[in-house]
């Protein structure tokens, strides 16, 4: 593991688009992705040791259920992962009919519902939408979405937060802390319009506080529950993608990034492109609950 400040690279594999990190307290595992390099990445907590599993598609989102399974979004649906042996199990299609799409940012509300978004693979406006999974049912809360993100709860269940990342806008909407369903329409809580960068992946921290990685700002913004921004963290590479606190005491900030849409000479000089980084936040998250899936 390399040192820079107080930004350590816990991998130093380059992916082209690092994505969808969590934390597995069952395991003390964390997790990410190079979706585009159809690939997850598994590290023990305890030694930092890095394990690439390769995949036979893209996938953006995995979360635990029980002892034996895990539950992935793949790019035509979400499937069993059996947690000794990597093998994958069908479970229930998402836009499966749709070869264009892909699954993007996802987050596990604390009832056991799992949002997942999905977009173009291509890049195609409005192409996407962003879905609530609960027990088997798969449910659309919100259509032509670009490129869904932010996706993460509050530690209580009763507020959601989601964004487009070609809008860069940052909505919050009311929940049923019992299922995770919207019980209002979204409303502004953020606006990165002119800002450095784009909103990307967010999660958030035992005090409330939201921790969202800007694309193109090679940096972290941490907004009060206010929408305030009281924090700025840089990260040394210019697209960080996804934050998520891991660990027993989610004490620890693992920050995923990518070279995507970057040129050989872009590259070049942003030598950390797609690394993996951890940083230490000075605060602690908290664990995801499981996935319920019956």
């Amino acid at each position: 593991m390399t040192t820079e400040g107080a930004v350590h690279v816990i991998d130093d594999r380059t992916l082209e688009l690092g994505e969808g990190p969590s934390y597995d307290p069952l395991t003390d595992k964390a997790y990410w992705f190079d979706i585009l390099g159809m690939t997850l990445y598994e590290m023990d907590c305890q030694t930092d040791a890095v394990t690439p599993h390769p995949l036979p598609r893209m996938a953006s989102e995995i979360a635990g259920i029980d002892q034996e399974r895990q539950i992935i979004a793949m790019e035509d649906g979400f499937y069993f992962r059996d947690r000794e042996s990597g093998d994958l199990k069908p479970h229930v299609p998402l836009e499966a009919d749709d070869p264009n799409t892909r699954s993007n940012d996802g987050g596990v509300h604390p009832s056991g519902a799992l949002w997942i978004g999905t977009m173009s693979k291509h890049g195609a406006r409005e192409a996407g939408a962003i879905y609530h999974y609960r027990a088997g049912v798969v449910t659309q809360l919100y259509d032509k979405i670009s490129i869904p993100n932010g996706i993460c709860f509050s530690s209580d269940g009763v507020t959601g937060y989601f964004c487009d990342t070609v809008v860069n806008k940052l909505m919050r909407v009311a929940l049923d802390p019992q299922t995770g369903m919207p019980t209002s329409e979204p409303e502004l809580f953020f606006d990165q319009t002119g800002g450095k960068g784009v909103l990307d992946g967010a999660v958030l921290a035992e005090d409330g506080n939201l921790w969202i990685a800007c694309w193109g700002g090679a940096n972290v913004l941490v907004l009060s529950p206010d929408g305030t921004v009281v924090r700025e963290l840089a990260v040394p590479t210019r697209q960080p993608t996804c934050p998520a606190f891991i660990g027993r005491n989610a004490e620890r900030l693992l920050v995923t990034t990518a070279w995507e849409h970057m040129s050989p000479e872009r590259r070049s000089i942003d030598a950390k492109a797609g690394m993996t980084f951890v940083l230490d936040p000075g605060v602690r998250g908290r664990h995801p609950a499981p996935v319920l899936v019956a």
